[in-house]
């Protein structure tokens, strides 16, 4: 049986790490997805200095001194994780704002927004088997700078998967908390996304531990 997990990351770079971790574990790219807040615009935004061709995991670093140092060929890569991430795509969300997705979770958002869907973050996370209360905190999550990873595995690869995951990974009861706590009840999407000021005020208190 196919299960989906889902975790949601405080930024891209921490979600990225994670992401190699599950390609290290023989997950395969096609069976991970990734929704990430683009509201400080680090995707459009970032000079590193590295050629985007020789950076298609997009984590600033040459993809070829990457290979070199694990044995391995990403940089050359078409597939795998270098293929999946080499194909992140912008997608405006309702209530969220702009977001970088790849994946199979990226492919029906991005189907749902073409079509004028609305609270599309939610129908897509539910569809996936998310329970609808997690849902509405992990679309929250994306909305206040986050990253979203799901997985597609089947039951026997669960525990080593939510492993992975769970190493640097949101506790989502306790922000489902934290947000509560402030007023919040539920995802809205008719809010106004976030902007970047308000992404690095929430980042602050979150490295606090104030939220």
């Amino acid at each position: 049986m196919t299960i989906t997990i889902s975790r949601l990351f405080d930024d891209y770079a921490t979600a990225n790490r994670v992401l190699h971790e599950l390609e290290a574990a023989g997950i395969p790219s096609a069976d991970i997805s990734l929704i990430s807040s683009n509201a400080d615009n680090w995707y459009a935004g970032r000079s590193t200095g590295v050629d985007p061709k020789h950076d298609r995991d997009r984590d600033g670093v040459d993809d070829r001194a990457e290979g070199a140092a694990t044995g391995a060929s990403i940089g050359v890569a078409t597939g795998g994780l270098a293929g999946l991430l080499a194909g992140l795509g912008m997608i405006a969300i309702p209530g969220i704002g702009p977001v970088v997705a790849a994946g199979w979770l990226a492919s029906t958002l991005a189907v749902g927004a073409a079509g004028g869907l609305a609270g599309g973050m939610l129908g897509a996370l539910t569809e996936a088997g998310v329970s609808e209360k997690d849902a509405h905190v992990y679309a929250e999550g994306v909305r206040r700078g986050g990253t979203l990873v799901s997985v597609r595995v089947q039951e026997m690869q669960r525990e080593r998967v939510e492993t992975i995951l769970d190493g640097a990974a949101v506790n989502i009861r306790d922000r489902g908390a934290a947000y509560r706590n402030t007023g919040w009840s539920t995802f809205d999407p008719k809010s106004p996304a976030y902007t970047a000021d308000q992404v690095r005020k929430e980042r602050e208190l979150y490295r606090r531990g104030s939220l």
